[in-house]
């Protein structure tokens, strides 16, 4: 039986890779529909562009490949930080604070057990 497999990938979200790995380490292995179930109650913000990519691998699967979302598992995760996007607020005495605001880009895989 041939393994087969669809990724997905969603780039420049804005939140920090770090509280997104937090979100991707709990489905990391996990079958497709038990992800779901989890992404759909975790109480994290990062939980909504997860669920939006780990659906759209699930469709990618199923549209081109033909794959039934039962026989399908999470085979690989992966975050990467994105370009950090730098704001400055005013301060006292004429002074500037910086302010970045980290993205990062969320790469999905899904395959047949």
């Amino acid at each position: 039986m041939t393994v087969i497999q669809a990724k997905a990938v969603s780039k420049l979200i804005r939140i920090s890779p770090t509280k997104t790995r937090r979100v991707l380490n709990q489905i990391r292995g996990r079958s497709f529909e038990e992800a779901l179930l989890l992404l759909n109650f975790m109480p994290r913000r990062a939980s909504t562009p997860i669920l939006k990519v780990l659906s759209a691998a699930g469709a990618k699967a199923k549209v081109e490949l033909g794959v039934k979302s039962t026989d399908l598992f999470i085979s690989e995760v992966q975050v990467n930080k994105g370009p950090t996007m730098k704001r400055f607020r005013p301060r006292a005495k004429g002074r500037g604070f910086a302010i970045q605001k980290p993205t990062c880009n969320v790469s999905i895989t899904v395959r047949t057990f």
